[in-house]
């Protein structure tokens, strides 16, 4: 007599793609032009994937966007600095400062999808505007 396994294996359609996603958007630190590339990606395959890789997309995709809000939002900031006659050391200090957390920021978004992604679990609250509602411990 043969033997079957009814255990249905994980839907991972999708799983690949939203890694190469997070890849490029850790790209980005160096080629800007890698992040476009990937939100446009996780556009055009919404919706055609797992759900558990779904919520990764979700996640790249507001991530690029609230990304590029933030980014014109300090760029409208830097340029009033400069109209009102600021000193130059307060523009340089709202330009290192955003940049900085705009890094920290986008590589702890990846850090935690990808964690997630790995692991084969969807983000728990995808719309996050931090880290897709993982909780973050240093006790590990």
């Amino acid at each position: 007599m043969s033997h079957t396994d009814t255990t249905l294996a994980p839907d991972t359609r999708g799983r690949g793609l939203a890694a190469v996603i997070y890849v490029l958007y850790l790209g980005s630190i160096m080629a800007v032009i890698t992040a476009p590339i990937g939100v446009l990606i996780a556009h055009l395959r919404r919706g055609r994937v797992s759900p558990m890789a779904d919520s990764h997309l979700l996640f790249q995709i507001r991530t690029f966007w609230l990304g590029a809000l933030a980014g014109a939002g300090a760029l409208a900031a830097w340029n009033l600095l400069g109209w009102v006659g600021a000193p130059a050391w307060a523009s340089w200090t709202l330009g290192y400062g955003f940049f900085t957390a705009c890094l920290v920021w986008t590589i702890g978004r990846c850090g935690v999808g990808i964690h997630r992604l790995m692991a084969g679990q969807p983000l728990r609250d995808p719309r996050s505007l931090l880290f897709g509602g993982a909780a973050v411990r240093l006790d590990d």
